[in-house]
């Protein structure tokens, strides 16, 4: 990430460069992390420390099919971390090393779009892929556009200041 910001890695430009016209200028304003994909993430005892985990770890987002429970979601997204979602028969067989590039997801959290076209770019090519952020209440979304739930609050005590 340091390397990014200082002017873009060798890889994120050849990978940024197959799906935009400026992979330079797309480089500075684009965030990367990692992502889970899971069937139904989010089940068991340890569904905090899983989102606190995958956080740490650099986790940016989870695409699934749908999440184990409510709570989990919710933990996902006090972390920042994206809670996207596909169709139920939406197929996906991506390796470590693959790439999801969402962009406007910003714009789209703030302006409650629910569906958002991205594109996974893998080592045999690009495949288009409909993700959906579904149901973000207001807080929730300011949450994720704060990157977590503490940046949220600590903006909420600044704006009382």
């Amino acid at each position: 990430e340091a390397k990014r910001r200082a002017g873009g890695s060798d890889e994120v430009l050849a990978i940024l460069g197959k799906v935009c016209d400026d992979a330079e200028e797309t480089a500075k304003h684009t965030q990367f992390g990692s992502c889970i994909f899971a069937n139904r993430p989010g089940d068991g005892s340890a569904r905090e420390q899983a989102a606190s985990c995958q956080k740490v770890l650099g986790g940016f987002a989870n695409i699934c099919h749908a999440f184990a429970t409510k709570r989990y979601r919710s933990n996902c997204i006090n972390w920042g971390i994206l809670p996207f979602t596909i169709d139920d028969d939406a197929a996906f067989d991506y390796d470590n090393g693959d790439y999801v590039f969402v962009p406007g997801i910003r714009s789209a959290i703030a302006n409650g779009v629910e569906t958002i076209p991205a594109k996974v770019i893998t080592k045999d090519g690009i495949d288009d892929i409909t993700l959906y952020v579904k149901g973000l209440t207001e807080d929730e979304k300011t949450i994720i556009l704060e990157g977590c739930l503490m940046n949220y609050y600590k903006a909420q005590h600044s704006a009382k200041a």
